[in-house]
């Protein structure tokens, strides 16, 4: 399951990266505030896993 998550938020972090960029390219500062609030989630997300596997081990 742990890995599923790794890669469920690796795309949120993805998928913002991507606005932003799509934000920037088009001036839309809408887009580009989302993909930051996706790619921290997504952030968040990661390092919640790591702790995770932190006291597994």
């Amino acid at each position: 399951m742990a890995k599923k998550d790794k890669a469920k938020n690796l795309l949120q972090i993805l998928k913002g990266k991507f606005k932003v960029q799509t934000g920037r390219a088009v001036g839309n500062n809408k887009l580009k505030a989302e993909g930051k609030e996706d790619q921290m989630l997504g952030n968040l997300s990661q390092a919640g896993e790591k702790i995770k596997d932190a006291f597994k081990e």
